[in-house]
């Protein structure tokens, strides 16, 4: 197939286009900065600058490319942890999982592709219902106000891309990434890793928030599952232990050869970060992957982060 990539050149792109080209399909990605254009001509595909906001660059873009498929892997969540650049990310985030959404889908319908696949996020499972969320559940309807944007372009993101009509579209519920290419992982420049090396990720509270972790490489699988598989609907791409912050953050930190986590009392937490924060940390669910697994015969090469973590990061 030829598929079209937005954001081919995130930390999933690094590893979905290749997977795609060693599976005999033609890819075109796409990237805002000029200087991604070398690697990912080096990854087999054929390189496109774009601004995703701009409604008719998308539409000329995806005109020019002619996919059967288009995915959306748009974020802006990468950078310096610091309070205005997070601040910052999550409202870029946002736009493009409503505002470039939009424009994706309709430049798709324009030129009649077959399927579109794009990226939601697994940490916002409505918070009822015990600790493994289906692929039925629902997205939080009551999140903290300073976490409801940001919930509210999830929400619109998996309404929008499976309530077409006219081609299969999927969403992929992602646990969180680790590993090369990631925040999580060995490199110089991993932020998050940083941070936890630094002791400034803690356990908010008891650390009963259960997250789902997926290894980047199993991540852009699924994807790969999806894109040639996939029915329409919503699939949860995880591994097959989701975990509370407390079991798996110390075990991370050993493995990134850092001190333990701090534990910081929610109440505190909260009054300096904000509720959203806090509510991921102790009260989120993890998801179950038994669907995607199914339905689109795919297998983790890492099942556990117990393994991803000592083999996995580098």
């Amino acid at each position: 197939m030829r598929i079209f990539i937005a954001g081919a050149s995130g930390a999933i792109g690094g590893h979905l286009v290749p997977q795609l080209v060693a599976r005999g399909h033609e890819v075109v990605g796409t990237t805002r900065s000029a200087a991604k254009t070398d690697a990912l001509r080096a990854a087999g595909a054929e390189p496109v600058i774009l601004d995703a906001l701009d409604p008719e660059s998308v539409a000329d873009a995806v005109a020019k490319a002619a996919p059967d498929v288009v995915v959306h892997q748009l974020t802006a969540l990468s950078g310096p942890p610091d309070f205005r650049h997070v601040k910052r990310m999550a409202a870029a985030t946002n736009r493009l999982r409503t505002e470039a959404t939009d424009h994706l889908l309709a430049a798709a319908r324009a030129v009649g592709v077959d399927k579109f696949v794009a990226q939601s996020n697994s940490l916002w499972m409505e918070r009822t219902g015990g600790p493994i969320a289906g692929d039925d559940a629902r997205i939080e309807p009551n999140p903290p106000a300073d976490a409801a944007e940001a919930v509210a372009a999830l929400r619109h993101l998996e309404s929008a891309v499976t309530g077409i009509g006219w081609a299969d579209g999927i969403a992929l519920r992602y646990g969180g990434f680790y590993g090369p290419g990631t925040d999580i992982s060995d490199a110089p420049g991993a932020v998050m890793a940083a941070q936890i090396r630094k002791r400034r990720f803690p356990i908010v509270g008891g650390g009963a928030g259960v997250w789902s972790l997926i290894h980047i490489v199993d991540a852009a699988s699924a994807t790969v599952a999806a894109i040639e598989r996939g029915r329409p609907g919503v699939y949860n791409v995880g591994d097959d232990d989701p975990a509370p912050v407390r079991d798996w953050l110390p075990d991370l930190a050993r493995a990134l050869d850092a001190p333990p986590p701090r534990r910081v009392p929610a109440w505190l937490v909260r009054l300096f970060v904000g509720k959203g924060p806090v509510d991921m940390m102790t009260r989120a669910r993890g998801i179950s992957n038994a669907k995607t697994r199914r339905e689109l015969d795919w297998t983790p090469r890492y099942p556990s982060w117990r393994t991803g973590f000592a083999e996995g990061l580098g």
